[in-house]
Formats: structure tokens, sequence, C-alpha cells
């Protein structure tokens, strides 16, 4: 059973952690030692240190438990995995010096202590994801697998069928399904449908299964007692993937009113005020070490501009921003200038005549971009975020596009997931806002440094930008 197989993995993997911990503190205390400070200065013997690993391994492995570390990994992400890996590293270390700090040990080596915590950190990761490839293997073969079944067929029943289906390295089997309005022997991904829900009892007890996911369409969620009841009675885990993703997103939040669960539709990360006040603060100084750096480039794209066409330098259009609220984003000028209603015309097109020849570089190499460094500062935008559009346009997509307007309760940023991701100038509105969304729900620090990271090597120059 995989359960069993699972205590065994669980246990074999704290038994490597705290092998490599230990290594990774040898190690640390090696290298310090003899490359760094030579033994004979050291002012605590060698058996001290190696006393510590008594109380440092079994505190490691509380807090390798405590970042989620030995919950089952089957679909968790590498990144989330070494993320943790890092978080209880750093807080072990804070404890660590914390601690010699109330005994008031001086002369313990607090350099020491960082070689060990980059070295367990790098270990602990090359350890994890050489175990995840050998389990990865493994499934692929046929073993170390968990048994499943399904209830209903819907929607989300067919979602889940196609992932386990081109991932087959997660290790799940579904043997069947139980539905009602769909005739025995259809298919989903040549999973058949063995029965109805009524025989969920029958299959339970004929069958040794490791799991129960629950994909009932929205008209039948009255049926849920009676199957839940069945699961429990035969100590089946049971999960439900709910049938209405189109309406609540991947990542929901709960609350608790008083003993009462409720489901919010959309979490927002930055709604939180610390969460918005790291980002503003982030932009703030950001933009403005921008604005000095690029300062060269930002004058002589101005001058180009001014030499090679009449008009303005600065291009201002109304966007619609945070709140749905109005601004003037700023933009190097890089088409001829225009009466108010041509400007309204339309997008721009590839070989559109009123582009300029120094307006097609810019646009193309998003130097004509940089004077939105001002609408971060000013607080109009952000460096990462939607593109914001103008207001006939927000018009015309709130009625053909669901949930378009969730991307305004974030300020528009001057690069965003879906820039990186391909999604700028002539590409598909629907694309992008499924972008925009994910980084609206999904947003953390990290995530939009990695944003900036990718604009670096991705966003710069657009082959979309005419």
């Amino acid at each position: 059973m995989v359960k069993d197989n699972q205590k065994y993995f669980n246990r074999l993997q704290v038994a490597i952690d705290a092998g490599v911990t230990a290594v990774s503190y040898v190690a640390a205390w090696w290298l310090q030692f003899t490359f760094f400070t030579p033994r004979s200065a050291g002012r605590l013997p060698v058996s001290t240190y190696m006393l510590a690993l008594i109380f440092v391994i079994p505190a490691y492995l509380l807090l390798y438990d405590g970042f989620r570390l030995y919950k089952p990994k089957r679909i968790s992400g590498r990144r989330v995995e070494a993320g943790n890996i890092f978080l209880s590293n750093m807080v072990g270390l804070l404890l660590f010096i914390f601690v010699l700090y109330v005994i008031r040990e001086q002369n313990f080596s607090r350099q020491m202590l960082f070689l060990f915590t980059g070295i367990n950190f790098a270990g602990l990761v090359i350890e994890r994801n050489f175990i995840r490839i050998i389990l990865h293997r493994i499934r692929r073969r046929g073993m170390n697998l968990k048994h499943m079944m399904l209830v209903g067929c819907s929607k989300a029943a067919e979602g889940y069928i196609g992932r386990i289906a081109q991932n087959p390295q997660w290790g799940y089997q579904v043997h069947g399904i139980l539905d009602d309005n769909t005739p025995v022997g259809t298919s989903y991904h040549d999973v058949p449908v063995i029965g109805g829900t009524d025989d969920i009892e029958k299959v339970l007890e004929s069958n040794d299964l490791d799991e129960i996911a629950i994909t009932l369409g929205l008209a039948e969620y009255y049926k849920l007692r009676k199957i839940v009841a069945a699961c429990e009675k035969s100590g089946v885990h049971t999960q439900f993937v709910p049938d209405y993703t189109d309406i609540i997103p991947s990542k929901p939040y709960t609350e608790d009113l008083l003993g009462l669960p409720v489901v919010n539709i959309r979490y927002v990360p930055l709604s939180d005020t610390f969460n918005a006040m790291l980002k503003r603060a982030f932009d703030i100084v950001v933009s403005i070490i921008a604005i000095i750096i690029f300062s060269p480039v930002m004058i002589g794209t101005a001058i180009a501009v001014k030499a090679t066409s009449p008009g303005p330098v600065i291009f201002r259009q109304e966007r619609v921003g945070l709140h749905n609220r109005p601004f003037q984003m700023y933009k190097f000028r890089s088409m001829e200038v225009q009466s108010p209603e041509e400007e309204k015309k339309g997008w721009t097109t590839k070989d559109d005549p009123r582009v300029t020849k120094v307006g097609r570089f810019i646009r193309r190499t998003s130097l004509d971009e940089f004077p939105q460094l001002f609408n971060v500062l000013k607080g109009d935008m952000s460096l990462v975020g939607p593109r914001p559009e103008r207001p006939q346009y927000v018009e015309k997509f709130r009625e053909e596009i669901p949930r378009y307007m969730v991307k305004h309760q974030v300020r528009p940023g001057m690069t965003g997931w879906a820039q990186v991701n391909g999604y700028r100038g002539n590409t598909s509105i629907r694309k992008r806002i499924d972008y925009d969304l994910y980084y609206i729900e999904h947003w953390t620090f990290g995530f939009d440094i990695k944003i900036l990271f990718l604009t670096v090597f991705r966003g710069f120059v657009n082959k979309n930008a005419y």
C-alpha cells in the first residue's frame, strides 16, 4: 500500500536528511579550520563542535518538518521545496546564533555556521532532487503507484485525468470513474466509466484503493454526503476537485467565521497592507536607481526623437490603472503627431506608416517605455504588473473577456508575467489576461524579482512591437 510505503519513505528521508546535515556540519568545520582559521588559533576543541551535533541534528529535522519538507511531494515543485529548504536553514542559523548569544559563547566560530548553512542548503537540494529523479523513474515503470478512483464525469474530471496522463512521474493510476449520467464503458484518456455512484461501497470493498477524488458536477453535489460517508467508512483518503474553476481561482483562500468556513472567490496577496507597502517601497527605490543609471540612454533617445520628427519628445496617453482610475502614461514618442481622433483608431500594425524610423527602433527595443519609470515613482504604475490599456479597450474587453477587470485590483506594470512569456503587442488578449490573473493570485516579492530578471533576457527586444 502507498500509505505504508509513504511511512517507510519518510523514515528513510529523515535518516538521509540527518546524514546530509551531519556531513555538511563536519565539512563546514573542516573548511573553516583548514583554509580560513588555523586549528591552533581555535579557542574551542573539536570535541565541543562535534558535541553540538547532538542538538543540531534533531533541531534541524524539526525545522525541516515545520517547513513541510516531509509532506508527500508527488506533485510539489522543485522551486517550492528549495525555497522551504532555504527558509529552514536560515531560521536554523538565526536560532543557532541566538543560542550562542544567550549562553554567552563568544568563541564558537560564526563564520563556520555560515559555511554550514550554505553547504547544508546545497546538499539538501541536491539530495532531494536526486531522490525525486529516482522516484520519477520508478513510477514511470509502474512501481510506487497511488491507486485512485474518480466519482463524477465533469470538466473537472477531464482536467484531472488529463494532467495525470501528461505526468506519469506523479505515480497516479486511475482505475475507473463512477457516474450516473454517463454510459458504462465510456472512457476519458483510457479511464473507463465502470458504474454509478450507488456502486461506491462495492467498489471500495473489492479494490485496494489509496484515494477517491470526487469530481461531481454542480448539479450532483447533493450526493456528497452519502459518497463521503462511504469513503470515510472504508478509511480511504478523499479529496474534492471542484467543477467550478471558472469561478474560483487556482489559489482560493478560506476564512473561519465562528466555525463556518467561508471560501473567498479570489485571493489577491497585494490587498495585504504589508505586501503592498513592500512592493511600493521596492518600486520607489528601484525606479530612482534606474532613472539615474539609464539617464544617459533616455537623454540620447530624447535627442534622437526630437531631431528626426517634429513634435513633443514625450507622448502622454490615458490608461486605466489601479481601482479603474485613469492616469497619464508616459512614453517617448515613436509616431507622427496625431489628432486625438486618429490616435483612437486602433493598435499599431506591422509597417504602420505612422511610426517613425527612430520610433520603430525604440519600440522594438522597448526604449520608448523608459519614461514610465516616472509613472512608477509617482505611484501610477509599478515595475511589475499587468500592462494598462486605454479606456475604450477596457470597456470592450470587460464585456468580451471573463474576469478581465480583476487586473485592475493591482497597479499596472512596466513589465509583467504575460510580457516575459511572449504576450506583448499583437498577441492573444485572452492568454495575456490568463497570465495576468495568475500573477495577481500568486504574487510574491520573489515572483517580482524573477519577472524583472526575465525581462532583461526576454522582455526588451519585442518582435511583436510594430
